[in-house]
Parts: structure tokens; C-alpha cells; sequence
């Protein structure tokens, strides 16, 4: 007895090559079960499922229509690539999507070939793909061949600039290069969809230089009612960002809007496309985020991320919370200090609803700003709202802020101007892997001069540190903090700044310290819990500050304690080197100190649980206790006399 939907004719799918013996309504059926299969495998590990549910036929079509992985096909983001992972010969494995040792939630250079570039920050696809194009055509040789290389790219990737970078480089070389442009923000009406069937035919059975001869006249052939219809088509592509205009003067030819779930529209301009396209082509295709399951279709996010769910109701099987989240405690604490201050302002680039904006923003609208896909712009607003004399939180994911460090450094630290970064899943995030990890703002931060830099220990500490960063009006600021939900501790009603630089004793004792920067501190404080029982009683402090250090502080440790271990949630550089530094500065290393620094590892970690990611960076409690006996030279777990 299985759950698993019914699905006779994708069962004899293993690869794409085998969609070329179907016939189209076969091909229809294909994409039916695609779906069905998608959604139950997402119900089971969670993911992303809107999105891919939005691709369901014109994956399909691709597939159909190109010779992968010989033709390279680029997905951005990769939250739409489920589908494409189901008819690529991982369907085996599709129900370990996002899991330890399963496939990875985005393409994957390592996983498979017919994943050639890796695409799980955004904007990537058309830089990519015309990369595969140039190589092809300089006689550049990969085991799979070169072919085609199609970049299939969302709409809100397209806020980027890094796309239209991409796009005006492509025009110049006119290199023979497909762009599907996957826009899920428009509703198809009935008579746009007569329009772009009409459209289509015509396109199927003319020469590249007829299309637009033949477009021209197309309206006056149908009947009244199509006619308005069409018109107001034309005039809702004008009224868009980027319309077929504008993508012409980047010498691109255009074709669309086509309705992406119509196999009939997909697979004739597909065929077409592959047939006789010469220099760069865009064809704008029109999807329904969710399409197909009412559920996602329904939700107001259309199922873009979702937990393991019941595929009859929808309903999410999330765990029952024990704390508040960190991305919580932190919305709710800016709120209450926007209440104070009406200078302060909040920016988030296209995640208001993961960094808790979506709260800031229903109760103050106007001093709200989603910049969309585009964090270097962001960053830059940020520093001018700053100039301009507000207080601006730039609330940002940490390995996103990744993409917008020039402007850190040259708009906001160089300019010394008060921005405060929240800095949301610091550290290991789980499901999404190495490519959302927060590991290296720590690094990336506090090597600039001027920048304070801080990190929360537990969700307390994180309102504290929202509250010192609106009161800090002495150039930028950062605090950062994971995803996931905090430790359970009492909360304060409201925050209050710490003094900038200071850090805390959680803990005294003897012989060796342990220096916590950020929400190891849980972890450390079991792993002295541990220690006490062997006879073992170490010094705890939280250090609260990456820079500017608290020298005394660090100093009293080291000046105390035979051993200091210092302990954080990013990459090797950071906070431990900082650190080290100072301790070598002083001289200290030359009256016998021990000391350790325990950083994540110098790999990138694929995704998994959080606990177990942190197992395979030896940073959980047991690692703590480890480091411990090992500094001070015991050589077993066994019992140790005090």
C-alpha cells in the first residue's frame, strides 16, 4: 500500500532523452504527473513548491525540445528546479530533497550533468548562460558537449541589475543565447491567451523576420472583442518594468507573452526557437506561481517555502514552539523602538516576510522599503537614508549581504554613515545548504574600520541589541542572529542598549575560559555542564561584541586561565582571529597562554539538520567539552579529579 500518486507514463521517464518518442499529448500527461509527483515529494521533506509547481509544463517542454544536458539549461533561482530534478535521473532520490545526504533544494554542478551552474542566489542565469555560449563558440569542450545554453530566469530575479548587466553584455556579442523570462505576476485573461495562441501559430509558420510583420497586423483580424482585449495586453506590457522594448534595445529579439501551463503555445516556440534563432532571443512566458494545487494557489506567499504537509488539506506539519524566533523577537523589538523614533526606517531586498519586515511594514508603511532582488542598491539607499538623517535597519539574510559588500564598504564604512545591518540566519541554516549558510559576516565586517559588530547569544540578548543599535548614531552597526527559534529565556519588555564594546561573565572558574560570541553560548554552557561532572569548572564569558573588542575583558582571561578557547559561528578570519591578535599584540602568547579557536571548518557544509551541520563542523556541545580536555592535556572522557 503506498500514498504515492499514480503515475503510468512518467514511470517509463527516466531521462529526458526518453520525452523524444512522446507524442504532445503525451508530453501533456507528462507535466499532469510531474505535478502530482512534485507535490507529494515536496508534503514529505518540505521545500520550495510554488515555484517549481509555476514550471511544471514548461520543464517539461524544455526537456522535450532541447538535447540536454548537451544544451545548458540554467535555473534561477533554483527553488524552481524540483521538476526538473524528477525528469533528470534523480527521481529516485527526490523525497531526500534537502536532506542529509539527499539532494540538495537548488542545481548542483557536483549532484548531475544536466545541472550545469549552480543558481541559488538570484540574477545568476543570463551571466551563466552566455558564458556557456561564448565557450561553445570558442571551441571550449565538456563531457556532455556544448550545445544550446538556456537561461530560464524568474521575474523578480530580473530586479537585479546583474541581469540587465548580463543582458547588454549578450546584445553586444550577439552569441545565439535563450532567455525564458518566467513571469508569475501577471494573470492571463482569456482574451490575452486567444492573442498569444493566435501569436503563436503565426510565429510557428513564419521565418524570424515575418514574425514582426505578421504581429503588426494581427489585431485587426480578430474578432472586436479580442481586439480590446489585445490592446489592453499591449498596454499592461507597457506598463511594466521591462517590457519588449526595452529587452530589443539591449539587442535581444522578443517574443510573448505566452502562457507557460499551454503545452500547445510552449512546444511550437520552443521548436521554433531551437530551429532558426541566430543571435540572442528572450521569449517572455507567463506562469502561475503554485499552479495546479490549490493550497500553494491560495496562499498568499503561493507555497514559495513550506514544511512537510497533508497534500488533501495543505496543512503544514510544523512542530510546536517552544520560544519565539529570533526573526520575531527582532521585528517586534524594532517596532516598539520605531514606536520611540520615527527616523527609524526599515530596508529588506525581496525577504520581507523571512527577516520579519512584513510585521514592520503593516504598522508603518511608510517607513518600510523592499528594494526587491537587488541588495547592493539596498545598501546604498540604506547609507543615503542615513545621510539624509534617518536611522535606517538594512535587514538582510547574512550570505545575502554577501552580494552587496562593495557598497558596505565604500557607501556605508568609508562614509562612516549609521546604518544598522540585521543581520538575519547567522551561522548554519539546515535545509538550504551551503549556499544560504551565514559564515562569513563576521569576517567580512569586522576588518573594516569604524564598523561595530555584534552578535546575540539568545533572543534577550537580541532585543538588547536592537535597542543599541538604534540608540548608536556613531557609524555602522551590525548584530546578527540565526534562523530558527531561540533559547527560551525571559525577555524584557524593552531592550537596552549595552555599552558599545563590553562584553559579560556568564560563569566564573578556574583553569581554562570559554570566550562565546553569538548562540554557541547554549552549547558551551551544556558542555560546562559536562565538565562540572568531571570535576572541571570553566570560566564563561559572552562576548557580545566582535569589534570593537573588549580588551579588558579578554585580557583579565587570558591573565587568569591557563587555557582560552573562543567559540563562533563563522568562517576562519572572524571574531577568534580578532582575538588572537590582540593576545599576540600584548605579548601574552610569551608567558605560556593555550589558546584554541573554534571557527567552522574550512569546507562548505552540504545541507542537513542544523545539529547535525553543526556535528560535521565539531562545534556542538560534545566538541566543546572535547577542546576542553584536550587543551588541558587529558587524554580520555573519564572522570578527572578536581
Amino acid at each position: 500500500m503506498t500514498d504515492r500518486p499514480e503515475t503510468p507514463l512518467l514511470d517509463l521517464v527516466q531521462r529526458p532523452a526518453d520525452l523524444k518518442h512522446l507524442s504532445d499529448a503525451q508530453l501533456r500527461q507528462i507535466a499532469d504527473e510531474v505535478r502530482v509527483e512534485t507535490i507529494s515529494a515536496v508534503s514529505v521533506t518540505g521545500g520550495h513548491l510554488g515555484a517549481g509547481l509555476g514550471v511544471v509544463e514548461l520543464t517539461v517542454a524544455l526537456h522535450a525540445v532541447f538535447d540536454t544536458p548537451r544544451d545548458k539549461l540554467v535555473w534561477d533561482v533554483g527553488h524552481q528546479c524540483y521538476p526538473h530534478k524528477i525528469l533528470t535521473e534523480r527521481r529516485d532520490r527526490i523525497r531526500t530533497l534537502r536532506m542529509k545526504n539527499g539532494l540538495s533544494g537548488f542545481t548542483k554542478r557536483a549532484e548531475s550533468p544536466y545541472d550545469p551552474f549552480g543558481a541559488a542566489h538570484s540574477s545568476t542565469s543570463i551571466s551563466a548562460a552566455l558564458g556557456f555560449a561564448v565557450a561553445r563558440d570558442l571551441g571550449g569542450v565538456t563531457p556532455e558537449g556544448a550545445g544550446d545554453a538556456i537561461a530560464v530566469i524568474g521575474d523578480g530575479s530580473m530586479s537585479a541589475g546583474m541581469a540587465y548587466e548580463a543582458m547588454n553584455n549578450a546584445g553586444h556579442l550577439g552569441k545565439r543565447l535563450i532567455v525564458i523570462l518566467n513571469d508569475n505576476e501577471m494573470s492571463i485573461a482569456p482574451p490575452t491567451g486567444a492573442m498569444s495562441s493566435y501569436l503563436s501559430r503565426l510565429y510557428a509558420q513564419n521565418p524570424f523576420q515575418d514574425f514582426k510583420a505578421a504581429a503588426k497586423g494581427a489585431v485587426s483580424l480578430l474578432p472586436e472583442p479580442f481586439r480590446e482585449g489585445a490592446k489592453r495586453a499591449k498596454e499592461m506590457l507597457k506598463g511594466m518594468a521591462v517590457g519588449g522594448t526595452l529587452f530589443e534595445e539591449l539587442g535581444f529579439s522578443y517574443l510573448g507573452p505566452i502562457d507557460g501551463h499551454d503545452m500547445d503555445q510552449l512546444l511550437p516556440v520552443l521548436r521554433t526557437v531551437k530551429d532558426r534563432a541566430r543571435g540572442p532571443i528572450l521569449i517572455h512566458v507567463l506562469t502561475k506561481k503554485g499552479k495546479g494545487y490549490a493550497p500553494a494557489e491560495t496562499a498568499r506567499d503561493k507555497g514559495h517555502a513550506t514544511a512537510k504537509f497533508d497534500v488533501v488539506t495543505g496543512e503544514q506539519k510544523k512542530a510546536a514552539s517552544n520560544a519565539p524566533s529570533y526573526t520575531k523577537v527582532f521585528a517586534e523589538h524594532l517596532m516598539k523602538a520605531a514606536q520611540d523614533d520615527d527616523k527609524i526606517c526599515a530596508v529588506t531586498a525581496a525577504m520581507p516576510d523571512g527577516t520579519g519586515l512584513n510585521l514592520f511594514a503593516e504598522r508603518y508603511p511608510s517607513r518600510c522599503f523592499d528594494v526587491g532582488i537587488a541588495e547592493q542598491h539596498g545598501v546604498t539607499f540604506s547609507a543615503a537614508l542615513a545621510a539624509g538623517g534617518m536611522k535606517p535597519f538594512c535587514t538582510i539574510y547574512s550570505t545575502f549581504l554577501q552580494r552587496g559588500y562593495d557598497q558596505v564598504v565604500h557607501d556605508v564604512a568609508i562614509q562612516r554613515l549609521p546604518v544598522r545591518f540585521a543581520i538575519d540566519r547567522a551561522g548554519l541554516v539546515g535545509a538550504d545548504g551551503a549556499t544560504h549558510a551565514g559564515a562569513f559576516d563576521i569576517s567580512y565586517l569586522s576588518n573594516l574600520p569604524g564598523f561595530v559588530v555584534m552578535a546575540a547569544a539568545d533572543e534577550a540578548e537580541l532585543a538588547h541589541m536592537v535597542a543599541t543599535a538604534a540608540a548608536h548614531d556613531n557609524g555602522p552597526i551590525a548584530f546578527r542572529f540565526p534562523r530558527g527559534e531561540g533559547t527560551g529565556v525571559d525577555m524584557p519588555e524593552r531592550g537596552i542598549p549595552l555599552e558599545i564594546g563590553k562584553g559579560r561573565i556568564i560563569q566564573e572558574g578556574t583553569g581554562v575560559a570559554l570566550l562565546s560570541f553569538g548562540t554557541r553560548l547554549s552549547e558551551v554552557e551544556k558542555a560546562a555542564e559536562s565538565l562540572a561532572a568531571k570535576g572541571i569548572r570553566p570560566t564563561i564569558a559572552d562576548a557580545r561584541f566582535a569589534k570593537p573588542l573588549d580588551r579588558n575583558l579578554i585580557l583579565d582571561l587570558a591573565a587568569r586561565h591557563d587555557a582560552l578557547i573562543t567559540i563562533e559561528e563563522g568562517a576562519i578570519g572572524g571574531f577568534g582571529s580578532h582575538v588572537a591578535q590582540l593576545l599576540a599584540e600584548e605579548g601574552v602568547f610569551d608567558t605560556g597562554l593555550k589558546y584554541r579557536s573554534m571557527v567552522l571548518p574550512d569546507i562548505f557544509i552540504d545541507q542537513a539538520g542544523p545539529a547535525d551541520m553543526y556535528a560535521v563542523a565539531g562545534m556542538n556541545a560534545e566538541h566543546i567539552e572535547a577542546k576542553v580536555l584536550n587543551v588541558l592535556g587529558v587524554a580520555s572522557l573519564g572522570e578527572v579529579r578536581a
